[in-house]
């Protein structure tokens, strides 16, 4: 009972997602070659969104419900895995036509063959995991 109102949120993303088009495999192909703003308009939106919610959070220093001792600690500098991590993740997202978010919202939608991509996702996921520690920072 305690997880079912973040159940009913994801089910709400969930379909708010799929209406805009945002997990249409199409819309996701036509923001790679750049043929449509749509994409851009919501990842942009999204973009501003957060950054307006971090700002909030930082300036009131808000926490956390029942977490008061958590705050947001900097995370490490570095540019080079960034750089090779968002070019995994983009050749991921294209080759896929889906991002994590909407792989999940698909299989809702009734696209089974998304699993093969969950799949791949989540083994990707567990090599990361092993090799974390050897990769450079």
């Amino acid at each position: 009972m305690k997880y079912l109102k973040f159940l009913a949120i994801g089910v709400f993303i969930g379909i708010v997602l799929y209406k805009s088009e945002a997990a249409s495999w199409f819309r996701i192909y036509e923001m790679f070659q750049f043929g449509s703003f749509h994409m851009f308009g919501i990842i942009g939106s999204a973009v501003v969104l957060g950054i307006i919610g971090v700002q909030i959070i930082k300036r009131k220093n808000l926490k956390a419900i029942g977490k008061q001792d958590m705050a947001l600690n900097p995370k490490e500098k570095g540019v080079a895995r960034y750089l090779i991590g968002g070019t995994l993740f983009g050749l991921g997202w294209a080759l896929a036509g889906a991002c994590p978010g909407p792989m999940y919202i698909l299989v809702g939608a009734g696209y089974v063959s998304i699993l093969v991509v969950i799949a791949a996702a989540l083994l990707g996921t567990f090599v990361y995991g092993l090799l974390k520690d050897k990769l450079p920072h």
